[in-house]
């Protein structure tokens, strides 16, 4: 066996160059770390108001059950024998698929193994020069890797953002492109908007009536095309468990939605649905689809068992369980009345409550640490992660929380703000 491991390290001229960006952001105290074992062993025993496990079907021995039945029928199991292209285009990814495009009520639908490749296969691939692609200014951080590297990108000003769940701003931005481009007026160029329906970092839900009704007035001749990432409403929200577009009943007014399975699901992977004509667009020209292996044959008996489970109704009373400890969450920390400048809520109010409470503070990590020492699972996000002067404790809500953890977490931010080791806090949010 080789001794190298335990030899002293020398630098290497690589380390040596990207060693000042870590420093950089150490000394600005904006550096990622994974955590350690001991820390993770820790973390096991507090309350859990972070993962994304919203509906606790992690844990569920129903589904446990229902695994394990599928794996027992699967004549394969482990690996998935190479891409979709190649060996890993199996009759089990196939059959998967067509039951999701069924199930979603979709014309067609396309495995990838994560939902950030399935935004950074789209927007990476179908955008063409010319076309222009607005985008929320809060979307994920694929959807930016995607549509950077896209035809579109190589024209200025083809990437325009809007700002957060403001219609008026959407249309002030299509409005603009109209006026300079009257291509996309005439339906020869088209337009992309890209939205959540339920945003990841502030947990809010995205206006998506009013956005199709803007995006159809503004181009009637149909070349406005919406773009909805359903990542963390899947399982939760709509008929079925089958996300917000489906609550609103505008699946047919939306041109493609992501839907993921490592959240709610309990799984891994996603799904992109859309035209026949542009999975096949996708097959041939979305380079993370091209070019990964596909997800493996246990982790598509786990989607079947989570979808069986949407289908027959089992998961209605996790997703009823969920939406009440979110509207009781925001109903009693309005009722604590914190201080503002200490930890606020980023909205007044949103469509639905769901189940990502973002605790704005100056004092996110102090705030966290004091949380996390009294027994509860929370996280900072700071900066570069969010904007600047929105950091926050991001509280994610389970179907297996229970009131008395959630008074608990409040009682522990009433003692935070009452103790004197909160840290200096800045005049303002």
């Amino acid at each position: 066996m080789s001794l190298h491991h335990l030899l002293p390290w020398k630098m290497s001229t690589l380390d040596a160059q990207i060693k000042p960006a870590l420093d950089s952001r150490r000394d600005r105290g904006i550096l990622r770390r994974l955590p350690s074992s001991s820390a993770l062993r820790d973390a096991i025993t507090r309350a859990d108001f972070s993962s994304n496990d919203y509906l606790s079907l992690a844990t569920s021995p129903s589904l446990k059950a229902r695994f394990i039945e599928k794996i027992g029928s699967f004549p394969r199991i482990l690996g998935s024998g190479g891409s979709r292209l190649l060996d890993g285009g199996t009759l089990e990814h196939a059959e998967l698929e067509e039951r999701l495009a069924a199930f979603f009520k979709s014309p067609a639908a396309l495995l990838y193994t994560s939902g950030y490749d399935a935004n950074v296969g789209f927007f990476g691939s179908v955008p063409a020069e010319g076309d222009l692609v607005i985008y929320d200014e809060l979307i994920h951080a694929s959807v930016h890797d995607g549509m950077r590297t896209s035809r579109a990108a190589r024209i200025p000003g083809a990437l325009q953002p809007f700002k957060h769940n403001d219609v008026d701003a959407l249309r002030s931005v299509i409005e603009g492109a109209i006026r300079t481009q009257p291509s996309f007026e005439e339906g020869t160029g088209s337009v992309f908007v890209a939205i959540e329906s339920l945003y990841s970092m502030d947990g809010d839900i995205a206006p998506i009536n009013a956005i199709c009704d803007v995006v159809d007035k503004l181009l009637p001749a149909g070349n406005g095309h919406i773009i909805v990432d359903e990542a963390h409403a899947t399982g939760i929200y709509g008929p079925q468990g089958r996300g917000i577009v489906a609550y609103l009943g505008l699946e047919s007014r939306i041109t493609a939605r992501l839907h993921t399975f490592g959240k709610a699901l309990a799984s891994s992977g996603a799904v992109f649905l859309t035209s026949a004509t542009v999975r096949e667009y996708l097959i041939n020209y979305s380079r993370p689809q091209v070019f990964t292996t596909a997800m493996s044959f246990s982790t598509v008996a786990n989607i079947h068992a989570v979808f069986d489970m949407l289908e027959y109704g089992e998961y209605l009373p996790y997703s009823e369980r969920l939406q009440g400890l979110a509207r009781y969450f925001v109903e009693q920390f309005l009722a604590h009345q914190f201080a503002p400048e200490l930890v606020r809520l980023p909205w007044s109010k949103t469509l639905l409550y769901t189940p990502i409470v973002p605790l704005l503070s100056p004092c996110a990590k102090p705030l966290a640490l004091y949380l996390q020492g009294r027994g509860f699972l929370v996280r900072p996000i700071t900066h570069p992660t969010v904007p600047k002067g929105q950091d926050r404790v991001r509280v994610c809500l389970h179907a297996n929380n229970t009131e008395d953890q959630i008074n608990g977490l409040l009682k522990g931010i009433r003692s935070w703000i009452e103790s004197d080791d909160r840290g200096v806090v800045a005049s303002k949010l």
